[in-house]
């Protein structure tokens, strides 16, 4: 008996006296034999609590993060700055409530920044109705499959292969359920390959999904390629990344049925992979079938203003036989974060902050287009992420520039086999013309040594110092 299992082995024999069952192997014996272990669990000896601290503190250092190294890591999770605000008005007892976020009775602070929130995204992407957030943003991806069959009572998809592949592989999973077809369309040029969509498109399907910018970072021609699902009233569901919003044209504004979204780049760090937020917009005929619940605004019975949820479409808020989606409820401070940061960057700021990042990064093309034993993936405009291919051992090049404090990037090849030369570079505000710089040197050295050439003196290291790194 220990502080953390407090039943002793005569509360244990109490308990299956009042079950009725003289031992524990008695009370699993209708579990076949060959699936139970047959042997007391290895588990190491117990420790004390500062020595238990000290060993996950151990485990802890041996990841590398975005404080400890440079890095140009992006493919849907982004290095951003948060500014000090974000932290200071979410820890604020207006925006806690003891309710879940799904219930009615949840705060006024929380109802009042699920309403602005939805306020804020329907503006980004050009769309008149905005949900409260949902998990993340594979799951958008998702529930937009869901809704859009029960717009179209169709149970087809085709996606782009641009598309985020854990949305597409998320979206793979539930359409199992849901008894529904996928169709990947390919790439050509870094961008999604417009004859093939078309061919792909027909009668039978509910939706066309697509990414803009893509996973390679390209921007595509969502207009044009979204013209294959008016034709046979399918319905165009676009992922996109906010930060881009503020320079890019609105996917509402391109003709999308469904803009939709990973948000942790709004107010949320990298926090090794989550929690974060997703975010779904739509046009107004898809409403009431809209994953997740919708804030609105009302008066009291005094006249003063106040707000309260408005719609959900779970079994439990509405007739079961009506219910469109069974997510109760979403990462609501995450949501909370990005409303503080928009609001912080205000309407100039945040196209600024986009302006930013299309500088930098067309600096970072240009500078590493020239090391040799690189090239560009592709041609397309992009915005703050691109593609090379290095003339050497992906996996070698990475691990060799770590070794100078920089995360250089993402395999591709780890996602698409087609590119499995390729490398994914991702810039953000906080990546400076110096940094990008010592990339493409760092980056210069490595390749020349993976196509076997005399390896330059790798210098010092980081100014943050050598970090070991664990990759997933």
């Amino acid at each position: 008996m220990s502080r953390y299992t407090s039943a002793t082995p005569d509360d244990r024999a109490e308990m299956l006296a009042v079950i009725g069952v003289s031992s524990v192997d008695e009370l699993f014996e209708q579990i076949p034999g060959p699936l139970r272990l047959g042997r007391p669990l290895e588990l190491p000896a117990g420790m004390s609590e500062a020595e238990v601290y000290e060993r996950l503190a151990g485990l802890a250092a041996r990841n590398a993060d975005a404080e400890a190294e440079v890095t140009f890591l992006g493919a849907g999770m982004y290095d951003h700055y948060v500014p000090a605000i974000v932290d200071a008005i979410t820890s604020r007892s207006e925006f806690l409530t003891p309710y879940t976020p799904y219930q009615p009775e949840i705060s006024q602070g929380g109802l009042q920044v699920m309403f602005e929130f939805q306020t804020a995204m329907s503006e980004l992407t050009g769309l008149p109705v905005s949900n409260a957030g949902l998990y993340e943003g594979p799951s958008s991806v998702a529930s937009a499959g869901y809704l859009a069959m029960g717009a179209t009572k169709r149970r087809k998809f085709v996606v782009s292969r641009g598309v985020h592949p854990h949305s597409r592989e998320t979206l793979a999973t539930y359409s199992v359920g849901y008894g529904a077809e996928v169709v990947e369309v390919g790439l050509a040029g870094g961008v999604t390959d417009a004859a093939a969509l078309a061919a792909a498109v027909d009668g039978e399907t509910a939706a066309v999904i697509l990414q803009s910018p893509n996973f390679l970072g390209a921007v595509e021609d969502v207009e044009a390629l979204g013209a294959a699902a008016k034709e046979h009233g399918a319905l165009l569901v676009v992922a996109c990344d906010p930060m881009t919003l503020g320079i890019l044209k609105p996917p509402g504004e391109c003709g999308a049925d469904i803009a939709l979204g990973e948000g942790q780049p709004l107010g949320n760090r990298l926090d090794f992979g989550g929690p974060s937020f997703g975010f779904f917009c739509s046009t107004e005929a898809q409403i009431r079938r809209m994953p997740g619940r919708i804030a609105g605004e009302t008066e009291d019975v005094d006249g003063r203003r106040g707000f309260v949820l408005a719609l959900q479409t779970r079994e439990q808020h509405i007739r079961r036989e009506k219910a469109t989606n069974n997510i109760c409820t979403a990462q609501a401070l995450n949501a909370l974060g990005a409303m503080v940061h928009l609001a912080w960057l205000g309407r100039e700021g945040f196209r600024d902050l986009g302006e930013l990042l299309v500088r930098r990064t067309a600096y970072a093309r240009e500078r590493l287009a020239a090391v040799d034993g690189v090239e560009l993936l592709h041609d397309a405009p992009v915005v703050r992420e691109f593609a090379v291919r290095l003339d050497a051992p992906v996996d070698r090049v990475l691990d060799r520039v770590a070794e100078h404090g920089i995360a250089a990037g993402y395999a591709l090849g780890r996602e698409y086999s087609e590119y499995d030369d390729a490398l994914l570079v991702a810039i953000t505000e906080r990546r400076t013309r110096e940094q990008i710089d010592a990339l493409a040197e760092a980056l210069g050295a490595a390749v020349a040594e993976g196509r076997g050439e005399k390896l330059p003196d790798s210098g010092s290291k980081s100014p943050q110092g050598a970090t070991e790194r664990v990759v997933a």
